[in-house]
């Protein structure tokens, strides 16, 4: 079994939500940990394990960071994690995978399914051996107890309940 680490200057842990229904706001953790554990070349048997630092939330705007920090949505003080635990990946072929796990937002755990696009592995100039991979999915933050909601004049909600993930993640595998 090799162990691979996320690779946080490499790496990009981003969602998106529409505003208004009518744009999307980015947001993304500039604060996360990643382990993966794989005996297969491909990572077709990989064990998967991520948290995010909450209190690292940013969309680029302080007064929504800060909702979001509070307890409208993921309130940080007395959840400060986001957690990702696997319990199965499928193949379904060389560069196309299907993962699934169980998230953990605000206490509630709940399963997911991601699919991952693989990149490959290369040796960088310093010697390290790294494997990057693009993972979507999407979930419905209500499912979590992200609850917070709010309507236009027009009866149009201001946060859609559906949230894309998009992760951009390079991994370098251990000594």
């Amino acid at each position: 079994m090799a162990t691979w680490k996320i690779d946080p200057l490499h790496s990009e842990i981003e969602f998106k939500v529409k505003h208004l229904m009518i744009t999307n706001v980015t947001g993304h953790f500039a604060e996360y940990d990643a382990t993966v554990e794989a005996g297969a070349e491909d990572f077709s048997d990989a064990k998967i394990s991520f948290e995010a630092n909450v209190a690292s939330v940013s969309t680029k705007n302080a007064q929504r960071d800060e909702h979001l920090k509070g307890e409208d949505f993921f309130d940080a003080a007395n959840h400060p994690k986001v957690t990702f635990t696997s319990t199965e990946v499928k193949k379904k072929d060389a560069e196309n995978f299907v993962l699934k796990g169980d998230l953990t937002i605000r206490g509630v755990t709940k399963p997911v399914e991601l699919s991952v696009d693989y990149n490959g592995i290369t040796v960088d100039p310093w010697g390290q051996t790294k494997a990057g991979f693009e993972l979507t999915g999407k979930i419905n933050r209500k499912d979590f107890g992200l609850s917070w909601s709010a309507t236009t004049e027009a009866g149009g909600l201001v946060v859609s309940d559906e949230v894309r993930l998009i992760l951009g993640v390079q991994m370098v595998k251990q000594a």
